[in-house]
């Protein structure tokens, strides 16, 4: 009750960037709580707290969303409506991925292997997927290919999730951003050891820089996918909450949630584009 009472959700919309430091500080609650509290499950048990911490507010915010879509006729209104949503999610997806960031690069190594272990095993696990891939001289298409048919899948299932749960989206969504968490803190400490190395110590523009260099290695194409699931979660729970309303017989409900996931689908294939064609040319 303490933390969700801490925002207001019927502002968020007009203060977006409250969700930054809100997904902050349901993170690093999340982590130490599960650290200490369960620590053998804390991976898990972290995203679990990370959610229940924001699911009032998107449960709220989908609601408005759906009565949204009763009020106005014009597609393009009900869509200028959902950017303002999509935009504090963003916010909300930015301020967990760093705050889990932070705590992966400066809490001790056991710690962060003990809550990490399940996201480490994933972005190892992406890692040689793509090292396999490159192994195998895969084209760039076969490529671009791939990745955008494994986006696919996390937009299908944030959209069911959505439907069968009204805000099931934001469990896939927290997971996602703490396997972010772990890749870019690897990145950061890879650097920052390889700046110790070369200098002898860290200092504060080397951690700035590293950490810059982790982000947009991540986000320059994340953000676009991330917006992606967002907006089909946000379609998948418009829908969920009319069934329940027995609103579904309004043509603007159903339009307004087909025009949300085609958006979501064009936003997930510029992405993949971004992911394939434009990252490893700023980065690799």
């Amino acid at each position: 009750m303490v933390l969700e009472a801490l925002f207001n959700p019927f502002q968020l919309k007009k203060k977006p960037w409250q969700m930054f430091a809100a997904g902050m500080l349901y993170s690093i609650f999340g982590l130490l709580i599960a650290y200490f509290v369960f620590r053998e499950a804390a991976g898990l048990l972290m995203i679990f707290l990370i959610v229940a911490g924001a699911l009032p507010v998107i449960y709220v915010t989908i609601k408005q969303e759906e009565e949204i879509d009763l009020k106005y006729d014009k597609e393009w209104k009900l869509l200028k409506e959902h950017t303002k949503v999509i935009i504090f999610l963003i916010f909300l997806f930015l301020g967990i991925t760093a705050g889990l960031t932070l705590l992966y690069v400066f809490l001790p190594g056991p710690v962060t292997d003990s809550v990490f272990s399940l996201q480490q095993k994933a972005t190892l696990d992406v890692s040689n997927n793509v090292q396999a891939s490159l192994v195998g001289n895969i084209t760039r298409l076969g490529l671009f290919k791939n990745i955008f048919l494994n986006n696919a899948k996390v937009l299908f299932f944030c959209l069911i999730f959505s439907f069968l749960y009204g805000t099931g989206a934001i469990f896939i969504l927290t997971w996602n951003a703490s396997v972010v968490a772990a890749a870019t803190g690897n990145l950061i400490k890879e650097k920052l050891g390889a700046a110790t190395a070369a200098v002898g110590y860290s200092t504060i523009s080397t951690y700035f820089a590293a950490s810059a260099h982790g982000f947009f290695r991540y986000m320059t194409h994340g953000i676009i996918e991330i917006a992606a699931y967002f907006i089909a979660g946000l379609a998948g729970g418009i829908i969920s909450i009319a069934l329940i309303k027995h609103n579904l017989e309004k043509d603007t409900v159903l339009i307004d949630a087909i025009d949300l996931i085609l958006i979501s689908v064009g936003l997930l294939f510029f992405g993949s584009f971004v992911e394939v064609y434009i990252t490893p040319l700023l980065f690799i």
